[in-house]
């Protein structure tokens, strides 16, 4: 039961963060909203991750396991489907000079927003339960 509350709580924090570093992400709704995201997405991630693992099994092993990103980016939209105050939209990336290295401007589109924040989420995560575990 603790293990489970953590997962919520890590990701509703998640969702918090999300909404902070990408301006594409918009939860509505207050503090409510990402309690009910982290708990959809603890239990989409207990129930609806294995049945994709076992339905794209031969992805993974025809991709060495790099398809089952996909399937976190799946996960996501199907909380936007879920939650409709929750939504993750095109937005643009203004640039970044650092360094001497230049970032020029990008427009992400849908797809590629989904698969940022997925891979925001997962970094941000997985970072937290290694902290946790320290």
């Amino acid at each position: 039961m603790k293990a489970k509350l953590t997962n919520i709580l890590f990701y509703s924090f998640g969702l918090f963060m999300l909404t902070v570093v990408l301006p594409g992400v918009k939860i509505t709704g207050g503090i409510p909203t990402f309690i009910i995201g982290g708990i959809v997405l603890s239990l989409m991630f207990l129930i609806i991750k294995p049945i994709l693992n076992i339905i794209t099994l031969p992805l993974n092993f025809i991709t060495l396991g790099s398809f089952s990103f996909f399937i976190n980016v799946i996960i996501l939209y199907l909380l936007t489907i879920f939650i409709p105050s929750i939504s993750i939209n095109p937005f643009t990336f203004s640039g970044l000079k650092f360094a001497g290295f230049i970032v020029p401007k990008l427009y992400i589109n849908t797809f590629f927003s989904f698969v940022l924040a997925s891979l925001l989420l997962s970094l941000i995560f997985t970072f937290l339960t290694w902290l946790i575990k320290k």
